[in-house]
């Protein structure tokens, strides 16, 4: 499994189809540039019948993808607007979305999260 630091950020890609055409990975971040892409956060992407997940993540030297088929069931990603290409979560969501719970019908209770300072590159 990946290891997840609390300063890593993790987005979710709302396009499904990026899952499968790799030369359409980058256009939900081109806006943020290449800085952005190499800066050790996780990408998530599904595939159309959403039974298949990739994660992509830069290490020192190149990308990692770390890659999971289900034989039974979907991964559900949190709802989240139209317009949106991307969707941040927390590292434990990742955990809950990768073990098949989903999120919009988990509750969560009152807690204080302290401000993590974001690595920049």
């Amino acid at each position: 499994m990946v290891s997840l630091s609390p300063t890593v950020r993790i987005w979710l890609a709302r396009s499904r189809s990026i899952c499968e055409n790799r030369s359409t990975v980058w256009r939900p971040w081109s806006a943020t540039g290449s800085r952005a892409i190499r800066s050790g956060d996780i990408f998530v992407f599904r595939n159309r019948a959403a039974d298949r997940i990739k994660l992509l993540i830069w290490e020192e030297d190149g990308y990692a993808i770390w890659y999971k088929r289900l034989e039974a069931g979907t991964f559900r990603f949190p709802p989240s607007p139209e317009a949106q290409p991307r969707v941040e979560v927390r590292a434990a969501d990742l955990v809950m979305l990768l073990e098949g719970i989903d999120l919009s019908s988990v509750k969560r209770g009152k807690r204080y999260h302290r401000p993590v300072p974001r690595a920049t590159v």
